[in-house]
Formats: C-alpha cells, sequence, structure tokens
C-alpha cells in the first residue's frame, strides 16, 4: 500500500517481512495403546493426553495385576515418565469377552470374579474386589469398632492406593442394602463394593462384646466364565469396530506425536499395523520383545522345548514362523528388564519399550533428537538390571547387533543402559541410509517441523517472492541445527542445501498449483565401532 504525502518530510511505512520463522516440532511426545484399567478407565479407545503418571492415574486408573490380560501398559507409563519423559498420549483398550455381554465382571484368572468376605460376630459384610487380584489381594481393614461393634472405620488398600471410609453404620435386625446409604462405599470406592453376607445381620445379630482392632479378608468364592483376556481385535478393530491404526481414528486425529509404543504386545499382526501407523504419521515404533525369549539357545536342549531365542523370533530359521516386519520407522528393544512392581513390591520382569521411551526423551532434552539415545549416559532409572535369561557377553551381542535387536546391557560401577541403536531395517543393505536411529528419527523431525511450519505457503502467489521466502525459512531453520551440532560438515554448504527456483518448480507446477521444495542434509551416524590401533614405537634415539 502506497503512502499518502501531503506534506514535505519523512514518511514511514512498515512493510510486511517475506520470511516466517520455523518452530522445531517436538521430538518425544510418546503414544501408547495398550490395556488399561478394567474399572477405572473413564473412556476406552479414547486418546488422552497426559503430563505426568499421576495425570495417567486419573484417566486410566493407574497400576493393576491381571491373569487375564496384559498389564504393560502402566507401568510402560510409568517408567516412560519415570526415565526422563514429560508429555503423552494413551488409549486405553478394554478386553474382549467370549461371546458375552460387555461388562465389567472380568477379572482374575479365567475371568475370575472375587468376592472377600469380612466376619463379624454374628454376620459377615461382603466386599467384591474392582480390582484383577490373581497375585494381589486388597487389603481391608475395620478399625475404630465402637462397643456396639456397628460402628467402625473402613480402610482399603491396594498397592499404592488407600481409601478411607469413617463411621460406616451397620443397622441391628436388618442386613443392609447394597445402596444403603449407611455404607457410604457402594458408588464412591473405586476399589471394592460391599453388601450383606448371606446369614449376617438378621434378626439374631448380637454386637461382639470386644469390638476388634481390625479384621483381616479372606477370599471365600469366585466365579468364573469370561474371557480370557487379548485379542488382536482389540487393537485393529473388526467389520464393526474401526480399529486404533486406521484413519480417522481418536489417535490418528492427533496432530503430532514422536513415538509409537504397544507395551508388551508381540503379536504379528498388531506389530505390523502399529509399524504401518506409525510411517504414516512419521513417528517412531519402539517394539518389545518376548518376555520369555532368551539371548541365545543354551544347550542341551531342555524338556519341555526352550522359549523360542530372541535371534529366531526377528528372523525365524524354518519358513512360515513368525518373522518381525520391517520398518525405517521402528526399533525393537532386548530384553526384558526386572524392576520393582509398585503393587506388590516384588521383583518382577517389566517390558523395556517404556523405560526406553523415557531415555530417548532424556537424550532429545539434554543432547537433541540427532544423538544416539544410546551409551554410557543413558543409564536406565527403576530396575535391577536385565532378566537373567537376556544377560549377555559382547560376542553374543554382536549375533544380535546384526539382526537389528537393540540390547540392554548392565555394565559393572555403570548400571543399566541401552546400548544398542538400530532400527529394523538395520539387516537389510538396501536400506543402509536408515540404519541408525537418530539419522531416521532426525529426518522424521525435520519433516514434521516442514509440515507444520509451511502451512503459510498455501494458496499464496506461487512465484519467485514465494520460493524466495521459502528458501530463507528453511535456511535459517537448517542453520540453526548445523550450529547445534545435528549435521556433519565443517561449513553451512557442506551440511545442508535448499532449493526453490525454477529449477525446482517448472512452469507446468504453477499452473496446475505445485511448488517444489528440495531439502538435502548430511546427518551424524553414531560411532558404533571404536577400532584403537596401536603402534610400538622403535628405534627412537634419546634426543629425538
Amino acid at each position: 500500500m502506497s503512502v499518502s504525502t501531503s506534506y514535505p518530510g519523512i514518511y514511514i511505512q512498515e512493510l510486511p517481512s517475506s520470511s516466517h520463522a520455523i518452530v522445531p516440532a517436538p521430538t518425544s511426545i510418546a503414544a501408547f495403546v495398550g490395556y488399561s484399567h478394567p474399572y477405572q478407565t473413564a473412556t476406552f479407545g479414547k486418546a488422552v493426553q497426559i503430563f505426568s503418571f499421576t495425570d495417567y492415574q486419573t484417566y486410566f486408573g493407574g497400576l493393576f495385576s491381571s491373569g487375564i490380560t496384559d498389564a504393560s501398559l502402566p507401568r510402560a507409563v510409568y517408567q516412560f515418565f519415570l526415565n526422563g519423559g514429560s508429555t503423552a498420549w494413551v488409549v486405553g483398550l478394554q478386553p474382549g469377552l467370549f461371546g458375552g455381554t460387555d461388562g465389567p465382571a472380568r477379572l482374575g484368572p479365567g475371568g475370575v470374579y472375587p468376592t472377600l468376605t469380612i466376619a463379624t460376630t454374628g454376620g459377615a459384610l461382603v466386599f467384591s474386589s474392582l480390582q484383577p487380584i490373581d497375585s494381589v489381594t486388597p487389603s481391608i481393614r475395620l478399625t475404630n469398632v465402637r462397643a456396639s461393634g456397628t460402628v467402625f472405620d473402613v480402610i482399603v488398600t491396594y498397592g499404592t492406593q488407600i481409601e478411607t471410609y469413617r463411621g460406616i453404620t451397620l443397622p441391628v435386625g436388618t442386613k443392609p442394602a447394597p445402596t444403603d446409604p449407611n455404607v457410604m462405599i457402594n458408588g464412591i470406592s473405586k476399589l471394592v463394593t460391599v453388601a450383606a453376607g448371606s446369614g449376617g445381620f438378621g434378626s439374631s445379630y448380637t454386637p461382639p462384646s470386644t469390638p476388634p482392632a481390625w479384621v483381616d479378608v479372606t477370599q471365600t468364592s469366585a466365579a468364573t466364565g469370561y474371557s480370557t483376556g487379548y485379542s488382536a481385535d482389540d487393537f485393529l478393530g473388526n467389520s464393526s469396530t474401526p480399529g486404533i491404526f486406521q484413519p480417522n481414528s481418536t489417535l490418528d486425529n492427533v496432530e503430532i506425536f514422536n513415538l509409537l509404543l504397544i507395551p508388551g504386545i508381540t503379536d504379528n499382526s498388531v506389530v505390523s499395523a502399529a509399524l504401518a501407523f506409525a510411517e504414516r504419521k512419521r513417528a517412531f515404533a519402539i517394539i518389545d520383545p518376548p518376555p520369555q525369549a532368551p539371548a541365545v539357545t543354551v544347550p542341551p536342549p531342555a524338556a519341555p522345548p526352550q522359549p523360542q531365542p530372541i535371534i529366531d523370533w526377528v528372523d525365524p530359521p524354518t519358513a512360515g514362523n513368525y518373522m518381525l516386519p520391517e520398518s525405517q520407522n521402528g526399533a525393537l528393544y532386548f530384553p526384558y528388564l526386572l524392576s520393582t512392581d509398585p503393587i506388590t513390591g516384588s521383583i518382577i520382569p517389566m517390558a523395556p519399550s517404556g523405560f526406553v521411551a523415557g531415555i530417548y526423551a532424556a537424550t532429545d532434552a539434554s543432547r537433541g533428537v540427532w544423538k544416539a539415545p544410546a551409551g554410557l549416559a543413558t543409564n536406565i532409572l527403576n530396575t535391577t538390571g536385565p532378566v537373567s535369561s537376556g544377560i549377555m557377553n559382547d560376542q553374543q551381542q554382536g549375533v544380535l547387533n546384526l539382526q537389528s535387536i537393540n540390547c540392554l546391557r548392565a555394565f559393572s560401577g555403570i548400571g543399566t543402559v541401552v546400548w544398542g541403536a538400530r532400527t529394523l531395517v538395520a539387516a537389510n543393505p538396501a536400506y543402509q541410509q536408515w540404519m541408525y536411529v537418530p539419522v531416521r528419527r532426525l529426518t522424521l523431525f525435520i519433516e514434521q517441523t516442514l509440515l507444520a511450519n509451511l502451512r503459510w505457503v498455501v494458496f499464496e502467489p506461487n512465484d519467485e517472492p514465494l520460493w524466495v521466502a521459502i528458501t530463507s525459512s528453511i535456511s535459517a531453520f537448517m542453520l540453526s541445527l548445523f550450529r547445534q551440532g545435528a549435521l556433519q560438515g565443517s561449513t553451512p554448504s557442506d551440511a545442508f542445501q535448499v532449493k526453490c527456483d525454477s529449477t525446482t518448480t517448472s512452469a507446468a507446477d504453477q499452473a496446475i498449483g505445485i511448488v517444489n521444495i528440495v531439502v538435502a542434509f548430511a546427518p551424524l551416524k553414531p560411532a558404533e565401532f571404536v577400532v584403537v590401533q596401536i603402534a610400538q614405537l622403535a628405534g627412537q634415539t634419546a634426543g629425538a
């Protein structure tokens, strides 16, 4: 717009800049998909953004143990935040039933629906647990029992979760209904429901003369008949329900995430779908191994047959067996790690993906996405080391490393670290440019950054001024990466090139609204093999 002049003097006109600053995309937002708590999940199948494990507990109910379904999801999220993660999206799935009505009574091995009973003189209270408790029983205590024995406090403890109910009143002469307001627990507790036991609190009920300080819980009965839990359909969907990895799913509609995890899941069809989804979303998948897979076959063969070694799981010696899909947007980490279960307090094996995703996030924050998330600085927190079947020496890891299996190793005086940085295509010569995790992730980071920051280009006049503005903006971004040490080369021209002009966009392209941009860069590759050459000097004179 021209300036309207009327008097002799100086006029100032502010012109819009043709340069647009490019804001780097995030690099370590993790997306988790897996089974969440069957009773405390707010909404199944919906992607929810969280920023801490406390957020996870709010939306998905926290940790649980179950014999009917894989419980790796909450533990992976827990380890992710503990090891450096800061932002995640979580999709909690609900296990399907064997032709039954979908409902909450899916607990324990084979669908055990546990019933817990507190006995008192003349009657009983029945507490039905809302937790899968094949290995852990909620602790329920009666405390502060009044002289009459009909008024007391209830404290329910399950792992780190504690619920306290004060002044519970039991009417004398009649059984309390399950919804009796005096019970005060049903509809409030996330751990238990309560009802009167058969024959309890009838007309013959007499309060105990000496009320106990507390009463232990015993499991008295169980009903069966529900699903054993895991099904690929829960992840992939079926003819009536779209899967979470399909277009327009709740997770697909999340604009950007960088890491994709399906903790503890090794089903071929699910892993394949997850890798394909990661490729489409320009994300990177972190894959878990089978929990029982050993590093090598230990001769002589045991009876019954030993679990399949991890190298045979990735590249089976017999045609037709499971073979891990190849993808430049994924990496496999082995083995499972031992860690303290917050619920039981015992040491249990946990899927490595959550630990490793946290290491990715911590490395990105301290060094950058171009630094391999591996090495002595990647000390994994909250683990006592690999499971016994996954402990290996250098020679054994050498075999696994060549098959794109990234190992987690424990070194004396250092701790447990990530000791591999290869993608799932590292063993395929056709994919040598995507052999290393940091190279692939840097490429995805640049792609996501440019996708998010070049929207202003759409509908602009497609000619020289636009091309210059595009080149200027992208060059400034790539120069910032060079100055951070993300690229090879001693000068910017050695490290990257950006071209957008008449040589990339022809008149025919202009006529149909296409502008072509070429961005080339030289990524850093990790020093995976360090060769030390030692030479001995001989024949030197004293004065030399």
